[in-house]
């Protein structure tokens, strides 16, 4: 990445926004705990970019211009749309949020914005996407947070020269930063005004304006203004959390620290390696390699896969945060619906060792993770051990009972001052995972 110092006063602004503090009211608070306890939900990418079948970047992977991007537009009808089945989908699946592109890089919004010509009202569909599916959210009882791009590949006032994408889209006018920061807070106040309550904005594109990939102490190239918009957000909406995927620390204002495509801590994608933090953790994945619909890609994920990667999650104190890609007419391709109902079917049975856990209790071991809730720990052994038992290390609470999940049948064991061995020579291995669960006094 080519390195582009910012000016003097840029750098003071950014100070100033790390140094302003940052105390959530009650009302957050709770959400924080509410969103912890959660522990998997639904991503949808959807949009325009859906129509040339080749994921969400199509615009900056074959630099379209804007102008022929825009067409996209006139295109777009999704007739097969059904927010109460989406709805309900997740809901099958086990999931307790939905997280929704309301407006991704290439700056299609999905809703009826007064900001934007480029919207879900000047296409032939000419129906507002967010209400409808903000509506069968509320009624269902699902929680809906809405994905929102700080970038932005068509709009001059956006500072395409500065950023790292979006170069090849024809734009030549260097617009109004200030501007765009405006309309960015229009936008956001729409979206926090007309939808009813929403518990969180997911922001992305942060790192489009980042110099370097220092995650600890970034440079950005331009002011983000982002304790403004964070601040924004939480008079509107006291309770609504704000992330935001840049892959580096926390800024002060945000409510939970999200990781892409990678467990906390990890870093086996070039995203991760940022400091976790105390904040309530996500990681998101995809179900084949694509976020946004791919009509190529065939790469799906086995159930057995995406379990262990909720089940990891868990065991890292983060949700599981699962991406779907609808096609332009706004069906769910079968390969996603399936996986989803059979990850909601293995839920139905062992959710109570996934929702409401804490992790981080100890390291990930050989075999597997831990989750602990109230007087239980449950041991996730998604790797038949070698050895006829497994060890739980530094474990000094009083174990009084050990048993399997699946039919609760007793398991013997031993605690030293060093933690706990299972013995598990009479245990018949589920090929998924096989969950112990420990009783404490």
């Amino acid at each position: 990445m080519k390195k582009i110092f910012i000016t003097s006063l840029a750098f003071v602004f950014y100070l100033n926004a790390i140094a302003q503090s940052y105390t959530p009211t009650p009302e957050n608070l709770k959400a924080r705990e509410w969103f912890s306890d959660a522990r998997f939900g639904l991503f949808i990418h959807w949009g325009p970019f859906s129509i040339p079948g080749a994921g969400e970047w199509v615009m900056q992977v074959r630099n379209i211009s804007v102008k022929n991007y825009t067409r996209l537009k006139d295109f777009f009808n999704p007739i097969k749309f059904n927010a109460a089945e989406w709805v309900g989908l997740a809901k099958s699946a086990g999931m307790k949020y939905i997280t929704l592109i309301t407006r991704h890089h290439d700056g299609f919004s999905m809703w009826d914005t007064k900001f934007s010509d480029f919207n879900i009202m000047n296409t032939p569909y000419k129906k507002d996407i967010v209400k409808m599916l903000a509506n069968e959210c509320h009624k269902q009882g699902i929680k809906l947070f809405f994905y929102y791009s700080l970038l932005d590949w068509r709009r001059d006032d956006y500072s395409y020269w500065t950023g790292n994408t979006g170069h090849g889209t024809g734009r030549t006018i260097h617009g109004d930063w200030n501007n765009y920061i405006q309309f960015m807070k229009n936008q956001l106040t729409e979206l926090l005004t007309n939808y009813g309550e929403i518990a969180g904005i997911w922001f992305d594109g942060y790192w489009d304006q980042l110099s370097n990939d220092n995650h600890d102490n970034p440079t950005p190239k331009i002011d983000w203004h982002s304790r403004e918009l964070y601040d924004l957000i939480h008079k509107l909406q006291p309770q609504c959390l704000v992330g935001n995927n840049h892959h580096i620390t926390p800024l002060p204002g945000e409510d939970f620290q999200m990781f892409e495509k990678d467990l906390p801590g990890s870093n086996t994608t070039g995203f991760g390696g940022a400091s976790v933090s105390p904040l309530p953790l996500e990681t998101c994945e995809t179900i084949n390699n694509s976020w946004g619909y791919n009509i190529t890609d065939t790469s799906y994920k086995t159930v057995k896969r995406l379990i262990h990667y909720m089940v990891n999650a868990a065991g890292h104190n983060a949700n599981f945060l699962l991406n779907i890609g609808p096609m332009p007419d706004g069906n769910i391709q079968p390969e996603f619906t399936d996986t989803l109902k059979a990850m909601g079917k293995w839920l139905q049975q062992y959710g109570e060792s996934i929702y409401g856990t804490k992790g981080n209790i100890i390291p990930p071991q050989d075999w597997g993770v831990i989750a602990t809730k109230d007087k239980s720990i449950f041991a996730h052994v998604i790797k038949k051990p070698s050895q006829a038992y497994i060890f739980i290390p530094t474990l000094q609470q009083k174990v009084n009972r050990v048993f399997l999940m699946a039919n609760k049948k007793e398991l013997k064991f031993k605690q030293v001052p060093e933690g706990l061995f299972i013995y598990t020579d009479s245990v018949e291995w589920d090929d998924i995972d096989t969950i112990i669960q420990l009783n404490l006094q």
